[in-house]
């Protein structure tokens, strides 16, 4: 096995160890649907009971599908690792029907913390643009 492939292993029996766990992603309708070192992309759909009191896509769940995926690519080298801080910036509302796909990509890690780029898109359409900061805790996942 070259080093990428184990890498790519470990990422992805992080990812397993995390997704059994993770009932609050799951139970909002989400799919991982790539994950490497470093890196994540989750899907979630907006259903009708996601969207605000102006019938547009709840900005909370948008934070939500971006930061699962931050979740996934910050835990990716089997290190126990959580959010020490997060930031979104809305670009474009979102409505009942729209499918968002959620990419984390690391921008560095240093020591026990990272910082991670996550763009939500609809399409070919960004939504929105998440930026997360990361801490190990010590631990592993698996």
């Amino acid at each position: 096995m070259t080093p990428e492939e184990a890498a790519r292993d470990v990422a992805e029996r992080s990812a397993a160890a995390m997704w059994a766990d993770d009932h609050a992603s799951q139970a909002l309708g989400m799919s991982l649907e790539a994950v490497g070192p470093g890196t994540a992309t989750l899907r979630m759909t907006v259903r009708d009971d996601m969207v605000n009191g102006h019938d547009l896509g709840h900005g909370g769940l948008t934070f939500t599908v971006a930061d699962s995926a931050f979740a996934f690519a910050c835990n990716s080298y089997n290190r126990r690792t959580v959010a020490a801080g997060a930031e979104i910036r809305f670009r474009r509302p979102t409505h009942a029907g729209d499918v968002l796909v959620a990419t984390a990509v690391e921008r560095e890690r240093a020591g026990r913390d990272g910082t991670y780029d996550v763009t939500v898109t609809v399409g070919h359409e960004v939504v929105a643009t998440f930026v997360g900061r990361s801490r190990e805790i010590g631990g592993q996942l698996w």
